[in-house]
């Protein structure tokens, strides 16, 4: 086991050239490899790497990659996000981080049920369309981009759970606060045309989606996520087979070579590392389609309520919600300030944006930007004057073109979806 001074010497090493250090001290080139070797180390070559030891080693998982390492193996290549799970991984983005009015790669969020893939090169990436359908087809990514038309598109992913880390009583699960949501630029395909051309059959309801990652238990036959789409929704214009990401290929923890997106809907359908789409004549029946997954109850409970499954309905459009990205809550500002951020609506389109700065007891308009495409959130900013000095909340609400507007208190339900309460953030007037 190194010694104090051993460890500080490797700390420095990897800070200086992690790449190079990894080749020395694991013998390994990439990231997956290091992963590999970290799962099989024992707890004498973990605690050397964490210069301590593991008073709770026994509680382990097997395979479990501390999270000492995994922030900064799994995150590679994304810049401010806060990692909530290494297994699944499972980060999210600060507010602010997400300002910008198409959400970098680097900072969209990451939403995994299972293992990530470790070959997803896209020369050898393939896809299948069967199940319900005329003509049966597996193609490359190449034959995606030579036969149908090239789609770019500005769309929104939002998990389901976003801000359930605000349900009372708590609702297990992901802590998720606000920052679940992201709106990249996404180049691909029209699901719509790929399924026009296998000829969808007389009689299907559903779409079936199939992504290349593990399940957790490293069972072969088990999927970690099986969602669909009714077939009315799989077949409009916004819904994408994506192989670009802001112009650039796809992180590989948001689904890197190939995946569905799904604007407006829970994120859990547009599936990741995807592989195969099955046409069905009933409801999809696949892992996290069935139960109380992705559900919520088909009336309102009172908090802690317990619900029979018979009586949770699938989400499908995301409701009416806004983000602040600007200032930063906490941030410490002057007697005027630009407040700024995006809202969104499922399906829909938002009307209209309000921010109070007293509580709810007076709201001032905010310019609202229409979105650049169907499926894009939309940009929003307001000039705001404090009265005095003194500790201030931003309240912000959007209301969408049906009329819903964004509550002050939780929908409360057991799993801890659709939160879509005013965001308020805490600002100092100096």
């Amino acid at each position: 086991m190194p010694r104090d001074g051993e460890r500080h010497m490797i700390g420095e090493f990897f800070a200086k050239d992690p790449a190079q250090a990894d080749k020395v001290f694991f013998g390994r080139e990439s990231h997956a490899d290091r992963r590999g070797f970290l799962r099989g180390a024992g707890l004498a070559t973990m605690s050397a790497m964490l210069g301590m030891s593991i008073p709770f080693h026994r509680n382990m998982p097997q395979g479990l990659i501390p999270a000492a390492f995994a922030a900064e193996d799994v995150l590679v290549g994304k810049d401010g996000l806060t990692l909530l799970n290494d297994r699944p991984v499972n980060a999210e983005t600060p507010a602010h981080l997400l300002d910008d009015a198409i959400t970098p790669t680097a900072r969209h969020f990451i939403r995994n049920n299972g293992i990530p893939p470790e070959e997803v090169d896209p020369a050898n990436w393939t896809l299948t369309i069967d199940g319900m359908v005329d003509n049966p087809m597996t193609m490359s990514i190449d034959d995606l981009k030579s036969q149908f038309e090239p789609v770019t598109m500005a769309l929104i992913i939002e998990c389901g759970g976003n801000g359930r880390w605000a349900f009372d009583p708590p609702a297990k699960g992901n802590q998720w606060t606000t920052g679940a949501v992201a709106c990249a630029n996404w180049t691909g395909v029209r699901l719509k045309d790929v399924l026009n051309k296998a000829g969808v059959k007389s009689g299907v309801v559903y779409t079936a989606h199939v992504g290349a990652d593990a399940h957790l238990s490293g069972d072969p036959e088990k999927l970690p996520i099986s969602r669909g789409l009714p077939i009315g929704k799989a077949l409009t214009d916004n819904v994408l087979i994506a192989y670009e990401m802001n112009g650039g290929p796809l992180h590989l923890m948001n689904g890197a070579p190939l995946r569905l997106v799904v604007p407006g809907w829970p994120g859990s359908c547009s599936q990741k590392w995807l592989t195969r789409i099955y046409l069905r004549d009933i409801v999809h029946d696949g892992p996290k389609m069935t139960g109380t997954a992705y559900r919520v109850p088909n009336r309102p409970v009172e908090p802690g309520e317990e619900v029979a499954k018979e009586d949770f309905v699938i989400i499908e459009r995301m409701p009416v919600k806004s983000l602040i990205t600007s200032p930063e809550t906490g941030a410490t500002v002057g007697k005027t300030v630009e407040v700024r951020g995006h809202a969104w609506s499922g399906d829909r389109e938002v009307e209209l944006l309000d921010i109070s700065m007293d509580f709810g007891v007076t709201w001032q308009r905010a310019t609202l930007d229409s979105p650049v495409n169907e499926g894009a959130w939309q940009n929003w900013r307001t000039e705001v004057t404090f009265p005095q000095a003194g500790y201030y909340e931003i309240w912000a609400r959007a209301a969408d073109s049906e009329g819903e507007m964004q509550p002050f208190a939780i929908n409360w339900n057991p799993k801890g979806y659709l939160n879509n309460t005013m965001h308020r953030i805490a600002v100092r007037v100096s």
